[in-house]
């Protein structure tokens, strides 16, 4: 390629001259960073150090290593750019932008025509060819330049020196760097005299800012305790005094170049810099108050025994942390039975108190709540103390207050003793021999006390593994592990597993009708109220499934029966409560009384159409609750079987049934007999009450529902139970298959549920909510079924107008209550409650 020849020799290439002074610029400014990139990060580097005020915080040796190094690099970094440095001519630039046009106009237009001068055709496709160059070269733009250097600086120190340098002009200061001068010898000069820098830096939590004292005028200076005081010292020996007397130490120190003063604020004071320059402030310092806390109410409880106890906390700066510290009040303790002993050696309960997740902690109201039911100080006296911390670590404790420590209340007798036994064993491992002898005379008789075998076996593991322990030594982990299985266990006595509904229901009246004698709170009485309402609806749910497949049988009786809706229980169950929370417990009892005789004969109106006959899903729930039966017989018949073995284990002398003797009345056929002898064996009757469940979940209606599909997953679980049951029948583990049955008959309960629930949404879908005139003949009746009028007397349209001796039967009704009344031998509850009615009527 033939060199390019200066602009001005060919007239084509004076509209390119400000493009290619920008190229030849670009090229030069490439030449300069990659060859100057090593001095330039050098010297950001030297100068974020200096800014930094690193040179002031470290030895005057640092500094002098810290320059030979500065000098070797800066020796480098000049060699390295005098070697790769080098001057961009104009041609190379001119190609360079020739390079970016298609076909090189540039060279083209510099090129002279070889051959054809003479010919004018020849000189008029040359001329045309030159136009046409000349135009390409008009459109040229200026080449950008390329000032990478990642090839050169693959660890980008480059980018380290930018940020460095960024961090100093935001953080550090330009007056800094004359710092240097005073440390190079014969340099002070440069100074005009000693110099002092100083920051008041008070504690973060305060978040308050830092202070440069340089820029304070002399006078009062407010700080908080314990902010720090810096002071640096620069310039000639003993030209500048540090004198203050807020740390409580009388500082002073003779000025030294680059000296160093820190001290913090104890008490207020006064800090002055005496000399050249100097100036002095009266410190007033602002206290850092302690923390306070403080109990700011009794303890509410749950109806479970959750504790929520609400305290107020502030502090000036804020709360940084705090905790409720529960001890035994031994003294107060009723030193009877399992407590009369000596407890073994406990921690206090330490618990952190809650702190507020949103907003300042200045002063706060929060509520500790935690659940103590299971520790074994539940329901003592104890006392318990709060403390709180702030950030400078102050702490405050408040005094300690008497207090029961709240715990779950346990209403069934049963359940109680289980809870009182736990409680002391917890006490002491000392206790464990007694408990083994009440916990037997407890459970001696098992059918008179537990409603269930299976927790009667379960207690009895409990009372063996006590006893062989008692004997042997009882360590920690097992005394914790037997606790928490004697909880387990007072929780199904409390709550129950019981699968008829009616018997729930009577559960849930027995629970309230303690409750309100032992003097429950109304968070306990509340829960138990749901409690009941939830047991009532069950049971009304299965009474009307079964008056559906009665169906017309009982028309003919109902004289015999009450009628009630759902809406006169609810009412009946809102009074109950409103007695409740009035404190009128006798009146309350007494309504409760007679809640449960009208449940037991009563005969439920729903006010709906299309009620007779069963549909398949009521035949599947009585398939299913016939199935629940027969396992809950199986069940019993495993644990008695097991108890009786057990019996024989313990007592190996003890005669037996002789061979061939009758079953005494009341036993059960198949006890005494191992498991798995004979045709009916419990193994084989558990088979085909398998393959029976089979049969049902293939006939289970709802498919589709979500409601069905629960239904079925719930009777997939019972079936995989009860093969587990027939297996450990069939291997003659009794204890493993009672279990087994029992994961059966919780799934059966949840698989009935589910298809109640699958039942009561295909009956809304067909049938809605009830005719308006079912529905306005049960507004329309009083709570024992009868008919009213307008008037709230009573209707002509009814029973009673079957009748025309009503009101002599009436007449008899009350000589019959008067009579009653005055006999002295019937119960005093009784004759209450039938002058109650007199006095009504």
């Amino acid at each position: 390629m033939a060199p390019f020849k200066h602009d001005d020799q060919h007239p084509g290439l004076a509209k390119i001259r400000g493009p290619l002074r920008l190229t030849w610029a670009g090229m030069w400014a490439e030449s300069l960073v990659r060859a100057l990139w090593p001095v330039l990060t050098v010297v950001l580097l030297v100068l974020a150090a200096l800014m930094l005020g690193l040179q002031d915080v470290v030895s005057l040796d640092v500094v002098y290593g810290a320059a030979a190094v500065v000098f070797a690099a800066s020796v480098a970094a000049l060699i390295y750019a005098f070697r790769s440095f080098y001057m961009p001519t104009r041609a190379e630039a001119l190609a360079r932008l020739d390079a970016s046009l298609p076909g090189r106009p540039i060279q083209a237009l510099m090129d002279d025509q070889a051959i054809g001068a003479g010919d004018a055709a020849s000189m008029a496709v040359w001329q045309a060819h030159q136009k046409r160059m000349a135009d390409r070269a008009a459109t040229a733009r200026a080449v950008p330049a390329d000032l990478r250097v990642s090839r050169r600086d693959p660890y980008a120190l480059r980018y380290v020196a930018l940020l460095l340098f960024a961090v100093a002009l935001v953080f550090g200061s330009v007056l800094r760097v004359g710092s240097v001068a005073g440390m190079v010898p014969g340099g002070g000069g440069l100074a005009s005299g000693p110099v002092w820098e100083g920051w008041a830096e008070p504690p973060r939590y305060t978040g308050k800012p830092t202070l440069y004292l340089a820029d304070l005028e002399e006078g009062p200076l407010s700080l908080p305790k314990g902010t720090l005081i810096t002071v640096r010292l620069y310039g000639e020996v003993g030209a500048l005094e540090v004198v203050e007397t807020v740390s409580g130490q009388g500082q002073s120190a003779d000025a030294d170049p680059a000296l160093v003063l820190d001290f913090k604020v104890n008490q207020s004071g006064g800090i002055s810099i005496d000399g050249p320059g100097g100036r002095s402030w009266d410190v007033a310092m602002l206290p850092d108050a302690v923390p306070k806390v403080e109990i700011a109410g009794e303890p509410q409880v749950a109806a479970l025994g959750e504790m929520s106890l609400p305290f107020a906390a502030s502090d000036d700066y804020g709360v940084e942390a705090g905790e409720a510290r529960i001890s035994l009040d031994l003294a107060l303790v009723d030193r009877r039975y399992g407590l009369g002993i000596e407890p073994d050696a406990r921690p206090d309960l330490s618990v952190p108190l809650p702190m507020p997740i949103a907003g300042g902690r200045t002063s706060f109201e929060e509520n500790l709540i935690e659940d103590f039911s299971k520790h074994p100080w539940a329901n003592l006296p104890v006392k318990i103390s709060l403390s709180v911390l702030d950030a400078s670590e102050q702490q405050f404790t408040t005094a300690p207050s008497d207090m029961i420590l709240p715990g779950r209340r346990f209403f069934d007798p049963l359940a109680a003793a289980v809870i009182e036994q736990r409680r002391d064993l917890l006490w002491s491992k000392a206790n464990a021999p007694r408990l083994v002898q009440l916990l037997k005379a407890v459970s001696y008789r098992p059918q008179d006390v537990f409603r269930t075998e299976t927790s009667a076996l379960r207690l009895r593991r409990q009372i063996d593994r006590l006893d062989i322990r008692a004997k042997y030594g009882l360590t920690d982990d097992l005394q914790a592990e037997i606790a928490d299985d004697l909880w387990d266990l007072a929780i199904e006595l409390e709550e129950g597993v019981l699968a008829d509904a009616l018997e729930r229901m009577r559960r849930a009246q027995e629970r309230l009708a303690e409750a309100m004698k032992n003097g429950a709170s109304k968070e306990e009485i509340a829960e138990l109220m749901d409690e009941l309402r939830r047991a009532t609806e069950e049971y009304m749910q299965q009474l009307q499934r079964q008056q559906a497949e009665d169906g017309e049988q009982q028309q003919g009786q109902q004289g015999e029966t009450m009628q009630m809706t759902q809406d006169d229980l609810q009412r009946m169950m809102d009074r109950i409560q409103e007695l409740m929370e009035q404190g009128r417990m006798a009146e309350a009892e007494q309504a409760l009384r007679e809640l449960q005789e009208m449940m037991e004969n009563m005969r439920v109106t729903e006010g709906q159409p299309g009620q007779g006959g069963d549909s398949p899903g009521e035949q599947a729930m009585e398939g299913l609750a016939d199935t629940l039966r027969e396992q809950q017989e199986l069940s019993d018949q495993a644990f008695r079987d097991l108890q009786d073995q057990f019996n024989r284990n313990e007592s190996p002398d003890q005669p037996g049934q002789q061979e061939g003797q009758q079953p005494q009345q009341g036993q059960q056929p198949g006890e005494g007999q191992e498991p798995g002898q004979g045709q009916d064996s419990i193994a084989e009757r558990q088979q085909e009450l398998r393959n029976e469940l089979n049969r049902q979940e293939g006939r289970l209606p709802g498919k589709g529902s979500a409601e069905g599909e629960a239904a079925r997953d719930a009777l997939d679980r019972a079936g995989r139970a009860m093969d587990d049951a027939e297996q450990a029948l069939r291997q003659n583990e009794l204890a493993d298959a009672i279990d087994d049955q029992a994961r059966a008959m919780e799934a059966l309960r949840d698989g009935m549920r589910a298809l109640g629930d699958a039942i009561a949404q295909e009956q809304q879908q067909q049938a809605g909510q009830g005719s308006a005139e079912g529905n306005q003949r049960a507004e329309q009746r009083d709570p024992l079924g009868r008919d009213q009028s307008s008037n709230g007397g009573e209707s002509t349209q009814g029973d009673l107008a079957l009748d025309n001796d009503a009101y002599g039967r009436a007449r008899e009704l009350l000589d019959e209550i008067r009579r009653r009344s005055g006999e002295t031998a019937r119960p005093e509850v009784e004759r209450d409650y039938l002058n109650r009615l007199l006095d009504r009527f």
